[in-house]
């Protein structure tokens, strides 16, 4: 277990760099308004000739309240009646999706992301519930993997009852940090005893799993104050945990302007931060399954790791990669067979093409041959910390080194410095390396630039 991860200051400082998380392979950065509504019904149709099954994604954008670290895409407002005419709206996109794909496609993942899903009332949930219902074929058993993120602040015992019975079996809650000082500088004030209650319902009322996500490097934060943060999580016993590396990029999302920069832990303690934390899970049992999560070693995402069925795409580490992703709502992202698109990220623009029967694609991008090479590639690395180059040969019909000759000096530097073993047969991320993962991915993303990196957040 604790060769999972090993410490490594010297080889963290060499190759901490920006880059992206790769929940897909192009990146979003890469989408372009050439892709429209026309190449996602032809998605659509391809999809229902091959019947795969689904995942489906809800965004639900609304916040009571403002979180100041927020990067999401949402819609603050105390008014509760401003989520009716999104609800209409969102039931429409998800009729004109639906007639478009087959009964028989199977929902096996449904996500409810936000903003903030648990800001609608419960008529408005059961409705949207009965309406996807309607119209995809979800499954009833409760075999489907079925999640929604919740904000303590917005539930109770009886929201998660209603869930419950709504069918959701999964649930994501946002902590962050449960120091008082902490959440006051970030506008987000939470205490323990809310969290608690959320996760005893959990417990009660037999969800599969609850997750929790937590951050560091965020305004006042200190070594010691975050290591009493995880340690209180780690007594609630979540299945996974998240543990995110704060970006602050005020230049592009206007709420960080409001953290002061010299409240901003130094770059020595968040190392310190992420290093105690690693210790303090390991010893509590959580394997690191990569890309700041941790799961117990009897989660799902713990078992396909070791079985090397897991897989990374716009819902994080998944099991369910093998689906066509289906994203609804404003700013939502689709990916089905080769193609990603989005939804346009403006409310207003959103409802209005609704209102008027035309989809919401805005922007995407149709993966080439050489996107499918190097997405393959860095979904092994980044799900199983190896890459066996025989199978990506056979697999895309390539010569591996002849293919990527121009970063092979680049990996032999990485397996110099101890990041990974490099062999002709493959690659293997040492422990050492796993928490870099995502600087050796970014060896063989094509379209990275010094330009681009600077909408990333670093890797450590």
């Amino acid at each position: 277990m604790l060769d999972d991860i090993r410490w490594d200051a010297g080889l963290i400082r060499r190759y901490d760099a920006a880059g992206p998380r790769y929940t897909s392979y192009p990146t979003a950065v890469q989408f372009n308004e050439r892709i429209g509504s026309f190449d996602l019904l032809h998605a659509l149709r391809e999809s229902r000739k091959a019947l795969r099954p689904l995942s489906l994604y809800v965004h639900v954008p609304f916040c009571a309240n403002i979180c100041y670290y927020c990067a999401c895409n949402k819609v603050i407002t105390k008014d509760r009646g401003r989520a009716l005419p999104y609800l209409e709206k969102l039931e429409r996109e998800i009729e004109l999706i639906a007639c478009h794909l087959d009964p028989q496609q199977r929902v096996e993942q449904l996500h409810f992301g936000g903003g903030t899903p648990t800001f609608l009332s419960h008529d408005e949930l059961r409705h949207l519930m009965a309406h996807l219902r309607q119209h995809f074929s979800l499954l009833d058993d409760d075999s489907g993997d079925y999640g929604i993120e919740i904000d303590p602040r917005e539930a109770d015992w009886s929201t998660m009852g209603l869930l419950r019975e709504l069918g959701f079996n999964r649930v994501s809650l946002g902590v962050q940090d449960l120091d008082p000082a902490v959440q006051r500088a970030v506008n987000r004030l939470q205490s323990l005893e809310e969290t608690r209650a959320i996760v005893e319902a959990a417990r009660t009322l037999q969800f599969r799993s609850v997750n929790i996500d937590l951050i560091y490097g965020l305004p006042r934060q200190t070594p010691e104050s975050f290591a009493r943060t995880v340690a209180e999580v780690i007594a609630l016993q979540p299945d996974r945990l998240s543990v995110f590396n704060y970006a602050h990029l005020p230049e592009r999302f206007m709420p960080q302007r409001r953290i002061k920069a010299e409240e901003l832990p130094s770059p020595g303690h968040k190392l310190e931060m992420l290093q105690r934390s690693i210790e303090q899970l390991t010893q509590a049992g959580y394997r690191y399954i990569g890309m700041d999560h941790f799961a117990l070693p009897d989660d799902e995402l713990a078992i396909a790791q070791e079985d090397g069925r897991l897989q990374r795409n716009f819902q994080g580490y998944t099991t369910h990669g093998h689906c066509d992703l289906i994203g609804l709502g404003v700013s939502a992202i689709s990916q089905i067979g080769d193609l990603y698109c989005q939804n346009d990220a403006n409310i207003t623009t959103y409802q209005e093409k609704l209102q008027n029967g035309l989809l919401a694609t805005r922007r995407g991008l149709a993966c080439a041959e050489d996107d499918r090479i190097r997405r393959a590639v860095i979904q092994q690395l980044i799900c199983e910390f190896e890459l066996d180059f025989q199978s990506i040969e056979a697999l895309f019909n390539i010569e591996f080194r002849g293919y990527f000759a121009d970063i092979w000096p680049q990996l032999e530097q990485m397996a110099a410095d101890g990041l990974i073993a490099l062999s002709d047969r493959g690659i293997d991320i040492l422990p050492t390396g796993r928490l870099l993962v995502r600087s050796v991915c970014m060896l063989f993303d094509h379209y990275l630039t010094p330009e681009t990196t600077q909408r990333f957040s670093r890797v450590i």
